[in-house]
């Protein structure tokens, strides 16, 4: 699986070193060594799934931005600075850090650090693609937008999200949800067309669902 990380860095050399190692590791990071465009962009696009935050910054704290986000989107934030005293790291915790990466660090480090953080956040949260779904609540965004699905079909879009980009027979689907074992493939193809419908995906041009012929479906994640 694939998670967007969002850094903030102003040191260009750093800003770099970070993007490039953590490609290397499954992760889209996206860059900004200002932070009002940081603030901007994830006002606009909340599907991260982790930022990194340095504090000394341009114009603005990075104790600053870090309220700023946490007002805009729920999402984990690791400090990475050189501010490595225990006042700052007490602070940083205090407002909600996740964690604290005192400057100078190896970058498998830090690699190893998101990791930890998003295997424990995923655990009733889960965020791919343009989807951010709370599994206790069973509650699903999409593009930020809420979405009402009944239980048998959040059950069945949780399955094929947890096994995305791979093929699930409508045998599988049978099995691993609470449809009746005796249903007809047409029961669960007549589930699958309401949950296209009402996360706006097209049968014919499928962003998130694709039907694979003869088979069964699969999720593009």
């Amino acid at each position: 699986m694939t998670y967007n990380v969002l850094l903030i860095e102003d040191d260009s050399a750093m800003n770099e070193l970070i993007v490039d190692y953590l490609k290397d590791f499954n992760f889209i990071c996206t860059s900004f060594e200002h932070p009002k465009d940081a603030i901007n962009e994830i006002s606009k696009n909340t599907n991260y799934a982790i930022v990194v935050l340095d504090l000394m910054l341009p114009d603005m704290d990075g104790f600053d931005v870090f309220k700023k986000i946490k007002s805009i989107v729920d999402i984990p934030i690791i400090i990475s600075s050189a501010r490595g005293d225990i006042g700052n790291k007490i602070h940083g915790f205090e407002l909600g850090a996740e964690d604290y990466l005192a400057k100078p660090y190896e970058p498998r480090e830090l690699v190893l650090r998101i990791e930890h953080i998003l295997k424990k956040y995923n655990q009733n949260k889960l965020i791919i693609g343009d989807f951010v779904i709370e599994k206790k609540s069973k509650e699903i965004l999409v593009d930020n937008f809420p979405v009402d699905l009944t239980k048998i079909e959040f059950e069945i879009f949780m399955f094929l999200v947890e096994n995305a980009n791979r093929i699930s027979s409508r045998e599988d689907i049978l099995n691993h949800t609470s449809l009746e074992a005796n249903t007809k493939n047409r029961i669960v193809d007549m589930h699958i067309s309401n949950i296209r419908y009402k996360i706006g995906d097209d049968s014919k041009n499928p962003r998130y669902i694709k039907s694979v012929w003869g088979v069964g479906y699969k999720f593009i994640g």
